[in-house]
C-alpha cells in the first residue's frame, strides 16, 4: 500500500502559496525597518548624534489596498518627545524630516523640545518640510538642506479655509450682514494667527535681534503667500534663516528607505549611479577605407 499521508496534493501548495503571498509584505516590512535602523546607526557614528527621523511618505505596506501615509500627529510628538528625554544633554541631535506639515500642537510640541536641548539640534530637510515642518526646522540651531529643497508658511488653517482668507473675507463686508458661524471663524482666525505668530517670534529670538525675529515671524504667519508656497534654500537665507546646503548622505539614504507604493510604473527613472562628468557620446565606428 503506497504511502500518502505525507504527500503534498496541490491544494496544499495553493495554501501555502497564497500563505507566503500574505506574508511578503509583512516580511518586507520588517526587512525595510532593519535597514532604516542599520542607516540610523550609521549616521550616529558617523557625526556622533541621537539621529531622530520625522519622515512622512506612504509605506509599502498597504491595507486592503489603501496605502498608509501621514502627517504631525500626536503619536509623532509623544514619540519624538521620548526619543530626546532619553538623550543625554551633551549629545547634539540631528533630525531627518520630510513632512507636509499637520496638527500644530504636535509641532509645537515637538519644536519645543527641540529648542529646549541643551546641545546643538540640526534640522536636515532633504526634500521637503512645509507648515508644521518648517515650524519645528525652526527651533533647531542649524537647517541643512538639500539645494532643491524647500520650507513653506505658517500661516493656521481652519478647516479647508486660510485664517488670513477668512479675516479678508470678513472685512470686506458688513459685520451686520454675516452670519454667526462666519464671526466665530473670524474670531478663531484671528488668535490663531496671534498664537502661532508669537510661538514663532519665540523661537526665533535664539537667532536674531527681537525686531528681526518679530518681523520674520509675522511674514511667515500672516498669509502673504498661499499655504504651500515653496521657500527654497535663497529664499530662506534672504529672510535671515540659518539654511546651509551641505546635506550628509546618510539622510539621502535614510529618505530612500521610505519608499512609495509598489505596483505602479515609476514616474521617474535614471541609472543611479554618480556623474562626475557627462557621458562619453558614442561615435559610429567606420570600416578600413571608408569616408568619415
Amino acid at each position: 500500500m503506497p504511502a500518502t499521508e505525507n504527500a503534498m496534493y496541490p491544494l496544499d501548495l495553493l495554501w501555502l502559496l497564497l500563505l507566503l503571498i500574505g506574508l511578503q509584505p509583512t516580511i518586507q516590512q520588517q526587512i525595510l525597518a532593519g535597514r532604516r535602523t542599520h542607516a540610523i546607526h550609521a549616521m550616529e557614528r558617523q557625526r556622533g548624534s541621537r539621529t531622530i527621523t520625522l519622515i512622512h511618505r506612504r509605506e509599502t505596506f498597504t491595507f486592503l489596498g489603501i496605502p498608509f501615509g501621514g502627517f504631525i500627529d500626536i503619536d509623532d510628538s509623544e514619540a519624538v518627545l521620548r526619543a530626546i528625554e532619553m538623550t543625554g544633554k551633551q549629545v547634539p541631535i540631528d533630525f531627518v524630516l520630510h513632512t507636509p506639515g499637520g496638527l500644530v500642537l504636535a509641532a509645537e510640541q515637538i519644536a519645543s523640545a527641540l529648542a529646549d536641548h541643551p546641545a546643538p539640534v540640526t534640522v536636515h530637510v532633504p526634500h521637503y518640510a512645509l507648515s508644521g515642518g518648517t515650524l519645528i526646522a525652526l527651533a533647531a540651531d542649524q537647517i541643512v538642506m538639500s539645494p532643491s529643497a524647500v520650507l513653506g508658511p505658517l500661516d493656521p488653517q481652519l478647516g479647508e479655509y486660510p485664517s488670513a482668507s477668512i479675516l479678508s473675507a470678513v472685512a470686506q463686508k458688513e459685520t451686520n450682514k454675516l452670519d454667526d458661524k462666519t464671526l466665530i471663524l473670524a474670531d478663531v482666525s484671528r488668535k490663531a494667527q496671534t498664537q502661532v505668530r508669537e510661538f514663532v517670534a519665540e523661537l526665533l529670538r535664539r537667532q536674531m535681534s527681537d525686531a528681526q525675529a518679530v518681523e520674520l515671524a509675522r511674514m511667515l504667519t500672516d498669509g502673504r503667500w498661499t499655504h504651500d508656497y515653496p521657500i527654497d534654500v535663497k529664499h530662506g537665507q534672504a529672510l535671515g534663516m540659518k539654511i546651509s546646503t551641505e546635506l550628509p548622505d546618510p539622510a539621502r539614504v535614510l529618505m530612500r528607505l521610505y519608499p512609495q507604493p509598489r505596483g505602479r510604473r515609476p514616474s521617474v527613472e535614471y541609472i543611479p549611479v554618480p556623474y562626475g562628468a557627462p557621458p562619453e557620446p558614442e561615435r559610429r565606428r567606420h570600416g578600413p577605407g571608408r569616408a568619415r
